[in-house]
């Protein structure tokens, strides 16, 4: 079967990937709209880009106020921002979040409404080129096609999606995350992960992907541990932007699956970053999704030395998965009831949660389809 298999235009990664940059933007546009947060400003990265943009005659606005998870109002303001300075191209600085808001900005100077009318919907008109330029290791949005944004009138953790989302330019310097937070070191390495593991064991699979995700796993057993005893390891950090960025490439052409279907909603209805609530949901959604695909399991076991090349499937599985279990463990990953969430209010949400999960469409992805009833006992099990 043919597949398609979709990347940047351009990717510049390594040491000093922000500077090499600044001719590839040299001919996106006029003036660009910078979307990042606080941090990004504070630390002065933001800066330096407006200045290698003036240096070329290059205008640019900063969008400042993206704070947490990002909402169709955040993204309001920004598109307010973006048509009051006549801006004609984007840059995002930042995680996630930040690139995130750059895409769905430059969506809605586009199309007209609301963000809430695409869900579902194929993103394909010709939007502003976009340049993101990650500051943590994880999300992988710089290379994808996907913006999730929060839809505050239903609760929804809108996943939009289409080619057009696709940044014209991916910039990865780990430079860039030698000040990130043992926190956010720990969320963004374990969601990278859980995008890596997802797009390997997926149903929509295919041999490029395979080759990243597996790559991207060995990078992340490796290394991130390493990124958060010590922020300033150059090879760690250099060598987690490399995997967030192959599993980024790897579910943006295959797909995520159940743990990040389930997880949109903890995030959305709690409040837990993203990369938290996926290590929260890991144990329990693969140890349900592994008798789906017990041999692609395997690999991921053979893959880090977990298990043997004689090793059996079912043992080589199993061994995989508990060294998951031993990666959250070492990462001090919370419980819910750790993280501070009310039992009772979280039982009471359940049954959203469930219909969300199955709404965005990711569980269905997983070799071993759940049901409703399925998602509901995994829920539960985050408790026992």
């Amino acid at each position: 079967m043919a597949n398609e298999f979709f990347i940047p235009t351009s990717v510049i990664t390594g040491a000093g990937a922000v500077e090499k940059c600044a001719e590839k933007l040299s001919g996106f546009g006029s003036k660009a709209l910078i979307v990042c947060g606080k941090s990004a400003v504070k630390c002065g990265i933001v800066d330096k880009i407006q200045l290698m943009l003036t240096d070329r005659g290059i205008g640019s606005a900063v969008f400042d106020r993206v704070s947490g998870e990002p909402t169709d109002l955040t993204i309001s303001d920004g598109l307010a921002c973006y048509q009051e300075n006549a801006c004609d191209f984007l840059i995002g600085v930042g995680g996630g979040s930040p690139l995130d808001s750059m895409k769905a900005i430059a969506m809605m100077s586009v199309y007209p409404g609301k963000l809430a009318d695409y869900m579902g919907k194929e993103i394909d008109k010709p939007l502003p080129p976009m340049a993101a330029i990650p500051t943590t290791a994880g999300t992988g949005s710089e290379a994808t096609q996907f913006t999730i944004i929060t839809d505050t009138a239903s609760g929804v953790k809108m996943l939009l999606k289409g080619h057009s989302l696709m940044p014209s330019l991916a910039v990865v310097d780990p430079e860039l995350s030698f000040s990130t937070p043992k926190s956010v070191t720990v969320s963004t390495g374990l969601d990278a992960l859980t995008h890596a593991v997802e797009a390997y064991t997926s149903r929509k699979a295919q041999p490029l992907t395979d080759v990243l995700a597996l790559s991207a796993v060995r990078r992340i057993f490796g290394n991130l541990l390493q990124a958060v005893k010590d922020g300033s390891d150059f090879e760690a950090r250099q060598e987690m932007a490399i995997a967030a960025l192959e599993a980024g490439m790897a579910f943006n052409n295959s797909s995520v699956t159940l743990v990040h279907g389930m997880s949109r909603p903890i995030g959305a209805l709690f409040h837990v970053p993203h990369g938290i609530s996926n290590a929260m949901l890991l144990s329990v959604c693969l140890r349900f999704a592994v008798s789906g695909t017990p041999e692609r399991f395997a690999e991921l076991g053979r893959a880090i030395g977990a298990a043997g090349t004689d090793t059996s499937d079912a043992l080589a599985a199993d061994s995989f998965l508990d060294a998951v279990d031993k990666l959250c463990g070492d990462c001090e990953v919370p419980t819910l009831e750790a993280y501070g969430i009310d039992r009772k209010s979280f039982f009471d949400q359940i049954p959203k949660m469930t219909q969300d999960a199955l709404i965005s469409g990711s569980p269905g992805n997983t070799r071993r389809s759940p049901s409703a009833e399925d998602i509901e006992e995994l829920y539960r099990a985050l408790w026992k």
